[in-house]
């Protein structure tokens, strides 16, 4: 079977939640059906890359998703810039395609989750953007069928 990053083959999908300190890693299943947080890992070039490039080969990623945080009206400001300029450092390393998806609100929602759950204060702070990358994978899975759905129309 081919892997085709359609659902029907055996590839997944990587999230990634830029932060200035930390970035936060997700991976889809094999469906493209659930995201799961994978690792938040310190923003610096020595280990992030590297990372990056071990997970995407160990989990076979046919796709990555970076979140691209809007402001509140839906332009852009300087922590989107930050997220742009990590996807064009990431293009020049990788020919996997990559996609921006809005992650406005990501981070409340992974930290009320995660509050919800009984994850003590210091916890929360070294899963949080792992947990908000997965919102972010997440919310772009469950776009997918949409989207399908209004183009076979």
């Amino acid at each position: 079977m081919t892997a085709t990053g359609d659902g029907t083959g055996h590839r997944r999908a990587l999230g990634i939640d830029v932060g200035s300190v930390r970035v936060g890693l997700a991976i889809s299943d094999e469906t493209y059906t659930l995201a799961t947080p994978v690792a938040t890992v310190p923003n610096d070039s020595r280990t992030l890359w590297a990372r990056i490039a071990r997970e995407m080969e160990d989990r076979d990623v046919d796709r990555v998703v970076i979140g691209l945080p809007r402001l509140l009206d839906g332009s852009e400001g300087e922590a989107a810039e930050h997220a742009r300029k990590f996807a064009a450092e990431l293009a020049a390393r990788t020919a996997t395609p990559i996609e921006f998806w809005d992650e406005r609100f990501t981070t409340t929602i992974a930290e009320r989750s995660l509050i919800e759950s009984g994850v003590r204060r210091k916890r929360r702070r070294e899963v949080i953007d792992a947990v908000a990358a997965s919102v972010l994978l997440q919310n772009w899975l469950d776009a997918r069928p949409l989207a399908a759905a209004r183009t076979a129309r």
